[in-house]
């Protein structure tokens, strides 16, 4: 099975239900269906073929979601593209992933024409919502709507998406249909004719989580309700209007609503399910939550772009304070740390530096393996080799340990990856801007704790002898020159930048001294 079945099993049972709902228009399964066997068909002509890269750069639409499942049944392999990065990145995810043919919303265009003379290997760029160039309706309006079959294994990549590192440039990470099926087939219920559920999405399908829903509500047969971003009146309204059944939510967004003025004022009784997850979710937040929501059901989810998203999850039952004493402590204590247990098709351990299995209660570096782990980063033996080990297991970069009931609880970072708002940044891709800087003789990067974003990058920097600058004027230089979620907050000037004997910047250090709010 691959995901292509999933569409094809959905409109089989619910052809004439709403598939997509976006801007006002809705679009059934069989409409669905019928749009993107179209534009695979328009693919073929202008050359894509199995195993070709197909990128996209645009907030959520349904074309993305056609895009995907084109891509998907031609074989080919789709690249969801960051639209918060700057031209610099998008040029080398682009020329890394060789993708042949590019999907761009109109928004964009301009910044993908400013690159267009680095971008060799594309073939054609495709406006998705604006008649300028070659235009996404005219071309599946000018091919045939028959349905084209393509030999798809189960262990044929379907996507490609690039994720922040710490060491500098945006990694790609293969991921396989069996990946999505795996996880699908474990813990979503196949469409049913009876039951109808609505998804509002609003997690960018730029990021897995967001991928994940799309692909989960798709197999449930379920209506995707999509906005183009978040934004906390339009998600609250959108509830109330579309009756949404579930929804997914990164916790600065949960906060946003939560926090809402007019949140009281609004029916949301027709929600049933909330998931979160992508970052660190505060417990005031979640705590909060519950109270004003006791009807939902909560579900932390916990995963990375190289586990296919989610591999453990903390259930509805872990988001209900009931029982003795010791048995609510238990649960708050989970709900203020804890991840929850690993998926079944999922084995997770927790080792020491040495790669030994430690016993429960003990921290250590979070492992995973199954069948929706990648095998390996793109093209890039090298940092593959530093994540992949012995026997498939791929090391998360995530510290915790395991109690003896089998849930997991995060304790930090094994590395210096900072996470805002979901989001991944790179405190490299960060200092190798700011090291640019005319004024900035050295410079390094640290992650503080934020109550709404989880985290914020704060530059810790070392002027030239002579210079002098202000935390405003640091900032704005870095404003064009990285995608916003990665631009620093705050500044701190020190006179040299803590080492070890062999040079390396002391971060840890700097986090304890400067990490804080």
């Amino acid at each position: 099975m691959n995901t292509t079945d999933f569409l094809s099993i959905a409109n089989a049972i619910c052809p004439e239900r709403d598939c997509m709902v976006f801007e006002g228009k809705r679009y059934t399964y069989a409409q669905t269906n019928e749009r993107a066997n179209r534009l695979v068909n328009a693919l073929v002509k202008l050359g894509v073929e199995k195993g070709d890269r197909v990128g996209i750069l645009q907030v959520n639409c349904n074309q993305y979601i056609e895009t995907y499942y084109a891509a998907a049944k031609l074989g080919a392999i789709f690249v969801p593209l960051n639209f918060r990065a700057k031209a610099e990145e998008l040029a080398y995810m682009i020329t890394n992933a060789e993708a042949k043919i590019l999907f761009v919303g109109s928004r964009y265009l301009e910044l993908i024409h400013q690159i267009r003379p680095q971008l060799g290997m594309v073939k054609e760029c495709i406006s998705i919502d604006s008649k300028e160039g070659p235009y996404y309706e005219n071309l599946i309006q000018s091919v045939s709507s028959e349905e084209l079959y393509s030999e798809i294994g189960d262990e044929d990549i379907t996507i490609l998406m690039y994720t922040s590192g710490t060491t500098g440039r945006p990694k790609g990470v293969p991921l396989r249909h069996n990946a999505f099926v795996s996880y699908v087939l474990e813990n979503v219920e196949p469409a049913s004719p009876e039951i109808e559920e609505r998804n509002l999405l609003t997690v960018p399908l730029y990021h897995v989580a967001g991928i994940q829903a799309m692909l989960a509500a798709i197999y449930g047969g379920r209506t995707l309700v999509m906005m183009k971003q978040f934004e906390v009146k339009e998600w609250i309204e959108t509830i109330q209007q579309e009756k949404a059944t579930r929804a997914m939510l990164v916790p600065t967004m949960l906060k946003r609503v939560i926090d809402d003025p007019s949140f009281h004022k609004y029916d949301l009784s027709s929600l049933k399910v909330i998931t979160y997850g992508a970052a660190p979710m505060p417990f005031e937040v979640i705590n909060k939550a519950i109270k004003l929501m006791p009807w939902v059901r909560f579900i932390n989810a916990f995963g990375q772009t190289e586990t296919a998203s989610t591999i453990t999850t903390l259930g509805p039952e872990d988001h209900i304070i009931e029982g003795t004493e010791e048995e609510k402590e238990k649960k708050l204590r989970r709900l203020s740390s804890s991840i929850g247990k690993p998926l079944p098709d999922v084995e997770v351990k927790i080792v020491d530096e040495e790669g030994k299995t430690l016993s429960s209660l003990e921290v250590g570096e979070i492992l995973a393996r199954g069948p929706r782990i990648m095998t390996g980063y793109w093209q890039d033996e090298q940092k593959t080799s530093q994540v992949m080990m012995e026997g498939g297991w791929l090391r998360t970069g995530d510290m915790g340990y395991m109690d003896e009931e089998g849930y997991i609880y995060l304790t930090g970072r094994g590395d210096d990856m900072i996470i805002r708002g979901g989001e991944n940044v790179s405190p490299e891709e960060v200092e190798e801007v700011l090291h640019s800087h005319p004024k900035i003789d050295e410079a390094a990067v640290i992650g503080v704790s934020d109550p709404e974003w989880g985290q914020e990058p704060r530059a810790v920097v070392v002027l030239k002898k002579g210079e002098t600058t202000t935390q405003d004027e640091i900032i704005e230089f870095c404003r064009t020159r990285l995608a916003g979620f990665k631009r620093p907050r705050s500044v701190v000037f020190l006179d040299s930048l803590p080492r070890n004997p062999m040079g390396k910047v002391l971060r840890k250090k700097l986090r304890e001294e400067y990490g804080q709010p």
